[in-house]
């Protein structure tokens, strides 16, 4: 028997462009005349009107061509095969596997966050079913949202989609709302979870029957922590083992991964305080807390970066720990990856801060490599994010309370020290070239102040700290070279090498600061080193001072290791 009947309008604005929906009226005159309006003012490139008849007996559309103008249909080649082609989800058992629980929880984000539940407890729970149906036009938003890139995606009409996955809603809501009329969700004040798990382990609807339970169990819980703290009191109250306790436990595991993956959710867990590099710490040491110990116990300076975990994290973490949860701990460590690989700042005012919080999680990652993450993903998101760290927006922020040249090059040496991946550390090795080859380098080092002594100690250190950053070796060459030029020249303007070679002190005094200087340890390797070996050479073949150490040899052992270090040893005894 034919019921109701409409028009419905589509266009498509340019010729290859698919068929979209434009209006619906009742009217068919006026649904021509429209048409014939959008081609004449080139609105369109082409336009379509059907008939669409709905049957009351099946409640089914059968749709007929009334009118079809404009630029012909251009055939795009289908996407997928015809085999492939049909609809992702068949039927309202495919809705909860985890991947349409992931398109369902990103189509609804909006209305599941004014509910404050995830997609699991939607499919779980009739009244939000309910809610969501009568609530306007939020699930035919949802449907179009779905629909549209799948047609896009595999060649298929999005008007027959469009019906599919409106028909898919109505039985999956049709189905879970008889549910629950049939009382097949206990209420758990009345009963215990252990009994109900036991009782439904074999039904062939324990996974919906356990869900169901387990998402009325979090009705009028707001916010993450509350939730986290209800989901670990029924983790304990699940059966002691076998296919019972597991039954519990995915439903829960189900759960917390679609409750962390919530942002505002995660921080309620952690802490609002904490910044986005202090939280990615806290998930570590939630996922790995025997590795983040064992960090701490041997370096307390990481104590200082890795927030305490306390409350329901706690506990959530000590199940982690033992082994439990094993999906969600892989979801917390993507999760990390995920924002490790991502432009967003770990600590968006402290930029000397969020080259510490990285190492802490460089460390603490890496540590747990192996258990929940490869070594080659960490690396890989640890290489990444070095991008984001020479760039000039972020070495301007790095250095901007530097008061001195020699300032900025030591905080430019710890970014060389920090990021990885051969093109990173190029990026970072230029930025500290520029820096020590600068003219304001050499003004600031020969500027009146600190003795010539204190300034080439500074450079020495300062040229091990670049051998010590692993830069590549032109890179490294550069860099100490010029840090070397500037050692030469603040050593010449004072001649520190000759005056200790003249002082009235002890021949083996006079030496071993000569050799020290020449080997690099209190003077840059360069002019300044290469003028103190010749200096200590002099020293080393003058007749007098041959005397003294010959008279003395107990007193020679200890330059030896400076004499071989300096390349001295065979020249000294020729």
């Amino acid at each position: 028997m034919s019921g109701p009947v409409h028009y419905e309008i589509y266009i498509r604005k340019t010729a290859p462009a698919p068929w979209s929906l434009l209006m619906a009226t009742e009217d068919r005159a006026r649904a021509i005349e429209t048409a014939e309006d959008l081609l004449s003012d080139h609105r369109a490139a082409a336009v379509r009107v059907t008939k669409e008849m709905l049957d009351s007996d099946t409640m089914e559309f059968s749709s007929v061509t009334v009118l079809t103008k404009g630029a012909p249909e251009v055939k795009q080649k289908r996407v997928v095969a015809d085999a492939d082609a049909g609809p992702r989800c068949n039927g309202p058992e495919d809705l909860y596997s985890p991947y349409a629980r992931e398109i369902i929880g990103r189509v609804l984000e909006d209305w599941l966050g004014r509910q404050g539940v995830t997609a699991f407890e939607l499919l779980h729970r009739p009244d939000l079913a309910e809610r969501l149906e009568t609530g306007g036009t939020e699930l035919q938003h949802a449907i179009q949202k779905v629909a549209v890139p799948e047609s896009q995606a595999v060649g298929q009409p999005l008007h027959d989609l469009l019906r599919h996955y409106q028909r898919l809603a109505d039985k999956a809501i049709e189905r879970l709302v008889s549910a629950g009329r049939r009382g097949l969700f206990p209420d758990l004040d009345s009963h215990s979870l252990a009994d109900i798990a036991h009782r439904v382990s074999a039904s062939p609807e324990r996974g919906l029957i356990m869900g169901g339970v387990i998402a009325r169990a979090l009705t009028d819980l707001r916010g993450g922590r509350l939730r986290l703290d209800k989901l670990m009191d029924l983790a304990e109250r699940a059966p002691m083992e076998g296919a019972p306790r597991a039954l519990v436990m995915v439903a829960i595991e189900q759960v917390l991964c679609e409750t962390v993956a919530v942002r505002s959710n995660l921080a309620d867990i952690l802490g609002p305080a904490l910044d986005q590099g202090a939280s990615l710490a806290a998930v570590v040491h939630m996922v790995a807390p025997r590795e983040v110990a064992a960090l701490i116990a041997h370096d307390a300076r990481m104590a200082l970066h890795v927030p305490p975990v306390s409350g329901p994290a706690a506990r959530l973490g000590a199940r982690l720990e033992a082994g439990e949860f094993p999906l969600l701990a892989a979801a917390l460590s993507r999760m990390v990856v995920r924002e490790l690989e991502s432009p967003r700042r770990l600590r968006p005012n402290d930029a000397p801060g969020e080259i510490e919080i990285l190492r802490t999680l460089a460390m603490s990652l890496t540590a747990a490599a192996g258990r929940l993450l490869t070594l080659e993903e960490v690396q890989t998101a640890f290489v990444e994010r070095s991008k984001s760290l020479v760039i000039a927006d972020f070495v301007g922020a790095y250095v901007q309370h530097c008061e001195t040249i020699l300032c900025e090059a030591e905080h430019l040496v710890r970014l060389c020290e920090n990021v990885t991946g051969s093109a990173n550390k190029r990026a970072a090795a230029r930025w500290l070239a520029a820096c020590v080859s600068s003219l304001r380098f050499e003004s600031e080092m020969r500027a009146p102040g600190p003795t010539a002594a204190q300034k080439l100690a500074i450079l020495a250190r300062l040229q091990r700290s670049v051998r010590g950053a692993l830069l590549n070796e032109r890179d490294t060459e550069v860099i100490t070279g010029a840090i070397g030029t500037v050692g030469g020249v603040v050593e010449a303007e004072g001649r520190l090498a000759a005056q200790l070679a003249r002082a009235t002190a002890p021949v083996q005094q006079k030496l071993t600061l000569l050799l020290r200087l020449a080997t690099g340890e209190t003077a840059p390797l360069g002019p300044a080193a290469d003028r103190a070996r010749v200096e200590a050479l002099r020293l080393l073949r003058a007749p007098e001072s041959r005397a003294t150490l010959a008279a003395d040899p107990a007193a020679l052992a200890p330059l030896r290791t400076l004499m071989q270090a300096a390349g001295l040893a065979g020249q000294a005894a020729a």
